[in-house]
């Protein structure tokens, strides 16, 4: 497996006006960028609710961008496919909601993404050693190392030092 030296930023949806997502969209076809981050979260794991498969099947219909559905939630097993119908790039999923205390070990939803074709991340919240997610290395893409506490946005960004 190969190994990405430089971070990717990936702007995320999240940070968009929602009353014109078609301009927020373009926007970002029309930058630098190579991903779009899309932060999905279900008022459980995380305090909030933001969207489900069908506005990432509409936003792939604007964008060829590499998409990032970001699963903020309890259970990302039962999410899995409806996210890679709906047109996802690669699954990143919180090792905080698997690894401890779901049915699913992580090992079963990295198998069943990388099974669909697509590639599979692992988030940290801020304060997650990243020694958890150490055994799982060889078997994802990437990680997302998460700035901010999941869940709210305009925070003040954590330093993260995981050297």
């Amino acid at each position: 497996m190969s190994r990405q030296k430089n971070p990717i930023i990936a702007p995320s949806i999240l940070g968009a006006d929602f009353s014109n997502l078609q301009k927020e969209i373009n926007f970002c076809n029309n930058s630098n960028a190579k991903w779009l981050h899309l932060d999905i979260m279900d008022q459980q794991f995380v305090p909030n609710l933001s969207f489900g498969p069908s506005v990432v099947k509409d936003l792939r219909n604007h964008s060829n961008l590499f998409f990032d559905v970001h699963l903020m939630v309890s259970n990302p097993f039962d999410m899995l496919i409806p996210f890679i119908n709906a047109g996802a790039n690669g699954i990143s999923f919180h090792i905080e909601a698997t690894e401890s205390r779901f049915t699913f070990p992580p090992k079963i939803l990295i198998n069943m993404i990388k099974k669909n074709n697509l590639k599979c991340g692992l988030a940290l919240k801020p304060k997650t050693p990243f020694s958890i997610i150490k055994k799982y290395l060889e078997h994802i893409d990437y990680i997302v190392v998460m700035s901010v506490e999941p869940g709210f946005g305009g925070q003040s960004f954590i330093y993260v030092n995981f050297r």
